[in-house]
């Protein structure tokens, strides 16, 4: 069933105010902050050993199998850990702008929303 007008219009502006405020939050862990191929690297051949770690613990079996298996399942997870860590960009000597300020009328839209939802509820 199509949307009427109104409910195309009223779907159109809830996704612009969506994506206006939501923006910051979506580039927020991308500001200064990027993952470091080097660190992908590093991660993923201590996930590798931590892995080759687990394989020999089960193999050794006992007491020493259990050590190396801990170790090596303790290897692998600070190979995740390392690899997706983010490391700091180099920050240029110019600082950045910030973003425009939050427009006011937030609030007085979800205002607007819940009027329309009260009127349309009463109306039923």
């Amino acid at each position: 069933m199509p949307l009427s007008e109104q409910e195309q219009r009223l779907l159109d502006e809830m996704e612009r105010h969506l994506l206006h405020n939501d923006a910051d939050v979506v580039t927020a862990p991308s500001g200064d902050r990027a993952l470091s191929y080097r660190n992908l690297v590093y991660g993923a051949l201590l996930l590798l050993a931590g892995v080759g770690g687990l394989v020999a613990g089960v193999i050794l079996g006992g007491a020493w199998g259990i050590v190396v298996g801990v170790i090596g399942f303790a290897a692998m997870l600070a190979g995740v850990m390392v690899a997706v860590t983010p490391v700091r960009r180099a920050t240029p000597a110019e600082p950045r702008e910030r973003s425009a300020p939050k427009r006011q009328d937030s609030a007085s839209f979800m205002d607007r929303m819940n009027d329309r939802w009260d009127r349309r509820q009463d109306g039923h």
